[in-house]
């Protein structure tokens, strides 16, 4: 049987533990009064805003301290801030993870984005005007192509292999190569005639840059034509900083992990209902990205040498 005093000494024990635990939370808090997420500029600011305004506000409330959002101003900006330690949190894209992780960042990617289908990944696409003469990617010779960012999965480094592939030189091929700095900016530089082809993220038919950019009137999608689809590419993830408490890690973990159950409505906004909840992942999975980036890396060299 047990004894009054066992059940004493166990209870002295559980409480112990859990006075422990709070302490340890308490710790944190007064280290990381403010968490920063960040996310890469894949649109104008005023809709990142909005797309992840809900989340951050149920980040503050799940983890119990402020959660202010950051834009970063290009993709570089949000693995600087990582690297500096400014950044705890940040929305990547694969490329830029990548980078972060090859440039020293100390940030472990735990959550991955899962598409409506269960599949984990999207593809780099090539968009023309609907009547552009123009039916795949080399019939673009001679003309502007708009890239999105240096550090960019689906707007720079696969399109950089895809086209290496061909054997084409971007630069002595295309008139011109511009950075446009989001996706939608490349997108309405192709609208606006200034590119005559702009490299983009594309799920399927029912979710990209574009047919998000439609619903917000922006564009129409049936104004534009793909005329090049690359192999799947692994989705985009949120990584936060690797020295950070564990269990500040395990209480973000849990609150983005039960965001699409407990804040269902914040957890749409940021894909519009067409996504699944976020699943776990690991730095392993983007790999083979580090291995893309180090291609184009190469090839810039090679065209410096």
């Amino acid at each position: 049987m047990i004894s009054r005093r066992t059940l004493a000494a166990l209870a002295a024990t559980v409480a112990m533990g859990l006075g422990a635990v709070s302490a340890e939370a308490q710790d944190w808090k007064s280290k990381y009064p403010e968490l920063v997420f960040a996310t890469i500029p894949a649109e104008n600011a005023g809709g990142v805003t909005e797309r992840y305004g809900p989340m951050i506000a149920y980040l503050s409330k799940e983890l119990g301290t402020k959660v202010t959002l950051r834009i970063a101003q290009d993709y570089a900006a949000l693995i600087e801030g990582q690297k500096a330690g400014q950044i705890h949190i940040g929305m990547y894209g694969p490329s830029s993870f990548a980078r972060a992780l090859m440039t020293g960042a100390k940030t472990e990617a735990f959550a991955i984005e899962v598409n409506a289908d269960g599949t984990k990944g999207y593809h780099s696409v090539l968009w023309v005007k609907k009547d552009s003469p123009a039916q795949k990617l080399e019939d673009l010779k001679g003309k502007n192509l708009c890239l999105v960012d240096p550090n960019s999965t689906s707007g720079n480094n696969v399109p950089r292999f895809a086209i290496d592939k061909l054997g084409i030189d971007p630069e002595s091929f295309f008139s011109k190569v511009v950075y446009s700095g989001s996706h939608e900016n490349a997108v309405i530089a192709v609208q606006q005639g200034t590119c005559d082809g702009a490299f983009n993220w594309w799920n399927d038919d029912k979710e990209s840059n574009l047919q998000r950019m439609a619903r917000k009137n922006m564009v129409k999608a049936e104004d534009f034509r793909m005329i090049f689809k690359s192999e799947q590419i692994v989705n985009s993830p949120l990584a936060y900083l690797s020295e950070m408490p564990e269990d500040l890690k395990k209480s973000i973990r849990d609150a983005v992990f039960s965001m699409a159950t407990k804040d269902k409505a914040a957890f749409d906004k940021i894909y519009e209902g067409k996504q699944l909840p976020f699943q776990p992942v690991t730095n392993q999975a983007y790999d083979s990205i580090i291995q893309l980036n180090k291609f184009v890396d190469d090839l810039r060299k090679k065209k410096k040498a």
